[in-house]
């Protein structure tokens, strides 16, 4: 029997460019650049209560003090680099054009990789939005967001950020990219955190999924076979790419 590997070098050996690569990253890639998580044991949850800077009710507040974390995380987030996977997975854009990036994470090591795809599930730390309109944003030149700038509308801005107990605006557009795609790659994500993790639902049946990641979620809930690539995201996503690649360009095989 085929392993989700194999069917996704026969997928692209027989659609070539036309391909649909959906790429799903969650924290775990954004890790192995520096920036903090949140869910690890000595993540960013085990240093800030989630009561305090990431609901609207802290918002309302003490909004001084969100101001003032995502900052810090901005800060950070211009410190880094993006490392090995966003690289593989910005070079798998350029040869398959149709390769989207659906992430988790607010950074913009993405963007700054390569990537022109993409769709940021919970938010940019690269923005700010209005108070009223959650897709309404403006562009953050540096780092500094200063408390009690306006947005044209008049309205407080506040960090582009989804706070718990907000919708997630742009999932419907994610459910969409999934429920097309001919191969999904999902990478360092612990697939716990909801809606994010049911995307993989959505994808068609048969569609070969591979997970990249160090950890051992438990796949039995979705419908199509996940192949587990166990390893960090800067060595499995090079791994998988340039498996799936080289097997696809040697010979066509049968999806």
């Amino acid at each position: 029997m085929a392993t989700m590997m194999e069917k996704a070098a026969a997928i692209l050996a027989a659609k070539g460019k036309d391909t649909r690569i959906v790429v799903f990253t969650g924290a775990g890639v954004s890790a192995e650049s520096g920036l903090g998580t949140f869910r690890d044991a000595d993540g960013l949850w085990e240093k800030y209560r989630v009561e305090d800077i990431c609901t609207h009710e802290a918002w309302l507040r003490n909004p001084e003090l969100c101001v003032e974390f995502y900052n810090a995380r901005r800060r950070d987030a211009l410190k880094a680099q993006p490392n090995a996977a966003h690289i593989a997975i910005a070079k798998l854009e350029k040869m398959y054009p149709l390769t989207q990036v659906i992430t988790q994470n607010i950074d913009d090591l993405h963007e700054r990789a390569g990537s022109k795809h993409i769709t940021h599930l919970h938010g940019e730390i690269r923005k700010l939005r209005s108070e009223i309109n959650e897709t309404d944003t403006v562009d953050l030149e540096g780092w500094e967001q200063h408390y009690g700038d306006r947005h044209p509308d008049g309205s407080l801005l506040r960090p582009y950020i989804v706070f718990f107990g907000e919708g997630v605006p742009y999932f419907t557009q994610a459910c969409d990219i999934s429920s097309e795609a001919d191969i999904m790659l999902v990478v360092g994500t612990s697939l716990n955190v909801y809606p994010a993790a049911s995307l993989l639902q959505y994808v068609k049946d048969g569609t070969p999924i591979i997970f990249v990641d160090p950890g051992m979620p438990e796949f039995g809930r979705y419908k199509n076979k996940v192949e587990h690539v166990q390893k960090k995201a800067t060595e499995g996503v090079p791994f998988a790419i340039d498996t799936i690649t080289k097997m696809a360009n040697a010979a066509p095989l049968q999806a």
